[in-house]
């Protein structure tokens, strides 16, 4: 019987390669690949699949804080690194670490899992719901109606070019700002900071970025941007295109600012989004919004709830209301009954005994909405979740949604 285990240090190795194996990258792991990848696993959960000595199957997660509708921080377990190699698929072997996983996160305390999913259909099984999407534009810079004559912000901020030393500096503090402001974000921690600035190598082929910050008039940092740019001329004419990795802001106007400086750099004629949040402003930053064309749009972070109670307080709620969910958990790791008492000055839930339910559904689908970014309405009209009581969709809706979406800036 294939082994399920715990990763130590002498079938590192053999890990990261099934792990090469599963995302069909090139197997052989090079010694800065293998260094970057052991630091990134010191603080791990690192589980294995083996089929004699050869890992056949990989799984991580990590301590990961999600923000809440409101700002609140709430630990989570993060998942990553999930892979099974194709001769063993099918056996049952994601579903042994998962289990055994999401075990261990309930008995530690953590109210959510999470993760960002490879393909839809996988996850729904072990109680996660997508509970944030993400959109990639690619503005046509030609059409969007800028001045070419653009030499920097109007507002008396400036943008500057920064290096990776400078960023490592000016990034962890920014973002934390960022965070606090997003439903949806997650923490990012100082070997995230090395990894996208080259200090730490996880991929053969990196290369430096750019990387550019705005500071308000002030002087204080409210904006940064990473991008990459191609070489592309034909007919002696430029037809590059920048593409942008990351963009975080505090502000509306050092967002403006930093779509403006990409869009007017000299030979740039398309700049790629990168993955943003589905109701950014970057469409209605320009003059003509149609030449920013939607080229994606797909799900992002999924989420598990371990900790109905606890997810449920964390967050905050723009109306006033009482109800009563039934939350079903095959896994049995958050199912039962519960009553949720919310309004704009705060939640409480507890188990509600043997009172009537206003809404039945899902642990999955509970987690769809608890960042305010699925109907509970249109979730019944499919099916997915079901009324007890004539128009409890209708109340949870004005209970859960938010004015704005949410979004998780970062893949992991």
């Amino acid at each position: 019987m294939t082994d399920v285990r715990t990763v130590s240090e002498a079938d590192f190795e053999g890990w990261l390669r099934a792990l090469n194996t599963g995302f069909l990258r090139e197997p052989g792991p090079n010694e800065d690949q293998i260094e970057a990848h052991r630091r990134q696993c010191v603080s791990s959960r690192v589980l294995g699949a083996f089929d004699g000595d050869r890992c056949v199957a990989t799984f991580r997660s990590f301590a990961q804080e999600v923000t809440a509708v409101g700002g609140a921080f709430v630990p989570a377990n993060a998942i990553s690194n999930v892979t099974v190699t194709p001769t063993h698929r099918r056996r049952g072997l994601l579903t042994r670490m998962m289990s055994r996983d999401l075990a261990a996160a309930k008995e530690r305390g953590d109210v959510l899992a999470t993760l960002i999913a490879a393909e839809y259909p996988i996850y729904g099984r072990y109680g996660f719901g997508p509970a944030t999407w993400t959109t990639q534009w690619t503005v046509e810079v030609p059409r969007a109606g800028l001045d070419p004559r653009w030499s920097g912000p109007e507002d008396g901020g400036r943008i500057d070019l920064v290096d990776g030393e400078d960023l490592r500096k000016l990034g962890p503090e920014l973002h934390e700002r960022v965070r606090r402001a997003q439903p949806g974000a997650v923490s990012r921690d100082e070997l995230w900071w090395q990894k996208i600035t080259g200090t730490v190598l996880f991929v053969k082929d990196w290369t430096e970025p750019f990387f550019a910050v705005y500071r308000s008039a002030s002087g204080e940092v409210e904006g940064l941007v990473s991008y990459r740019s191609d070489d592309n001329w034909h007919d002696k004419q430029p037809h590059n295109t920048a593409d942008v990795s990351w963009l975080i802001a505090t502000t509306p106007a050092a967002e403006r600012a930093l779509w403006r400086y990409l869009c007017s750099i000299d030979w740039i004629t398309k700049v790629k989004s990168g993955w943003r949040g589905p109701d950014d402003l970057l469409p209605f930053f320009l003059p003509d919004p149609r030449a920013a064309r939607v080229t994606d749009h797909a799900d992002w972070l999924w989420v598990r709830i371990l900790d109905v109670v606890r997810a449920l307080e964390a967050r905050t709620y723009e109306g006033t209301g009482s109800l009563v969910l039934e939350v079903v958990d095959g896994d049995g790791l958050a199912g039962g009954r519960f009553r949720l008492e919310a309004s704009p000055e705060g939640a409480s839930c507890a188990p509600a005994g043997g009172a009537a339910a206003d809404l039945t559904l899902p642990v999955g689908e509970l987690a769809t909405v608890w960042l305010g970014d699925e109907s509970l309405v249109r979730l019944a009209a499919l099916g997915r979740v079901r009324e007890e009581r004539e128009g409890a969709a209708r109340k949870a809706d004005a209970l859960f949604r938010t004015s704005g979406r949410p979004w998780c800036p970062d893949i992991f």
